[in-house]
């Protein structure tokens, strides 16, 4: 299967990716996959469902807000009701959503809509007379996402309503091969996001400054989306927050950040750790172990195996510090990332030990690792995205990670370098005070 990189444009010398192909087989996808469910259609608010079916797209403002919709009736082509005058761009810019399916429809912005100016009885007039008029209206009708008002009209007209979710990620699971292409390329972003973070790293520059410089790169490389940033650095390392601050960096600090961006709409979930000007044994203790646990899940990915294969390899809740598979749950994780960074499959010994998931060849999963050090304030995070192939799988995700890096300038002492191992001694809050 491989992948290939490219740059980010378009050319006519070389097909990188082939756009009309991409929209072709991702519509193609959700069809068959509607028509083997015997649905009426699909009705779709999630903003990357809507993208993979008609391949329309406006600014990420718009991915919470639930303001967009669009049909799939079964047997049909797609229909989109956009917000405002993206539907005329859209009829104007996107020739396949041409014969007047792109169209202006708003819903309930989340509520921001009073409930008295109509608009959840507006939104299921619309899509109940698309049923209609293709004789579908007593089938279910498969939604993703959706608000209770307009669940609750769509069902005081007739409509039954049952989960479509499932069915689009089934239709998402398996990665065509400009997909693929596209996911490369935005690792390949991400690579180049951590060169310059490593040589950015050092005593004084604060989590948020890390944030911005990955941003900045990323947009300036092409990126349309910087969904988010994690910068977690010293005692804030463990337990995992999940979210940056602007704490300053100190020497002997462990730090660990997870990218996530957009490129055409693929996402990135890709973590790596660093130390900062020096590391303590403790920290390498834990990246070791923390690297190994990823690369028995990485030697493992294949076709045919299962997510249960992988997650009985991982550590038990326990063994690091928590009282339970949930209370841990996304630090021992898998999972499939396309067009939203959490996809099926999903690898966790909180779900997939029981119900376990066949891994195909196609699919792209993220498998992330965290380890706690003997410390008690240092951690180690790692993640590689992995794309199965027919035979065996390629990590993607090529920034080096074999070992702890040691980011920031060397120090220099009168009698040479000084020593980059070097152990922190606990202080008040964890952290450590000195050095010896």
């Amino acid at each position: 299967m491989g992948t290939h990189t490219y740059g980010v444009m378009a050319v006519d010398w070389e097909e990188r990716v082939n756009f009309d192909r991409l929209r072709g087989e991702r519509l193609a996808r959700a069809k068959a996959q509607l028509q083997a469910s015997g649905l009426a259609g699909l009705l779709c608010f999630d903003m990357y469902n809507i993208r993979y079916i008609t391949s329309t797209n406006i600014g990420e403002w718009a991915r919470d807000k639930l303001s967009r919709f669009c049909l799939l009736p079964r047997g049909d082509e797609p229909i989109m009701w956009d917000f405002g005058s993206a539907a005329k761009h859209h009829e104007l810019y996107c020739p396949w959503m041409g014969g007047g399916r792109s169209r202006a429809g708003i819903s309930l912005l989340r509520g921001a809509v009073a409930p008295e100016a109509g608009r959840a009885e507006d939104v299921a007039r619309k899509i109940k007379r698309e049923l209609e008029m293709r004789g579908l209206a007593k089938a279910p009708l498969g939604v993703d996402v959706i608000e209770l008002p307009i669940l609750a009209a769509l069902q005081k007209e007739g409509v039954t309503v049952v989960d479509g979710q499932q069915l689009m990620q089934a239709a998402r699971r398996i990665k065509t091969r400009d997909e693929i292409v596209l996911m490369n390329t935005a690792a390949m972003m991400v690579d180049a996001t951590y060169e310059k973070l490593y040589r950015a790293m050092r005593p004084g520059v604060r989590e948020n400054e890390m944030v911005a410089l990955a941003a900045q790169t990323l947009y300036t490389l092409g990126s349309e989306d910087v969904e988010g940033v994690n910068a977690i650095a010293g005692e804030r390392c463990s337990p995992h927050p999940h979210i940056f601050s602007d704490r300053v960096l100190r020497p002997g600090d462990p730090a660990y950040y997870d990218i996530i961006q957009s490129y055409m709409g693929y996402r990135t979930c890709y973590y790596r750790s660093f130390a900062v000007g020096s590391a303590s044994p403790a920290l390498v203790d834990a990246y070791k172990r923390c690297r190994e646990y990823l690369d028995v899940a990485i030697a493992m990915m294949k076709p045919g195996i299962t997510t249960a294969d992988i997650a009985s390899r991982w550590p038990r809740a326990q063994e690091f510090g928590f009282p339970d598979e949930e209370a841990c749950f996304g630090l021992q994780y898998g999972h499939g990332v396309g067009l939203s960074v959490w996809e099926q499959p999903v690898i966790s010994r909180l779900v997939s030990l029981d119900h376990p998931v066949t891994i195909e060849a196609g699919m792209i999963i993220a498998l992330e690792t965290f380890w706690p050090a003997s410390d008690g304030w240092s951690a180690a995070r790692i993640e590689e995205e992995v794309l199965v192939t027919e035979t065996g799988h390629e990590v993607i995700t090529r920034f080096p990670a074999e070992t702890l890096l040691v980011a920031g300038a060397p120090y220099w002492t009168g009698t040479g370098p000084l020593d980059s191992t070097r152990e922190l001694e606990p202080g008040a809050g964890g952290a450590g005070a000195g050095a010896r």
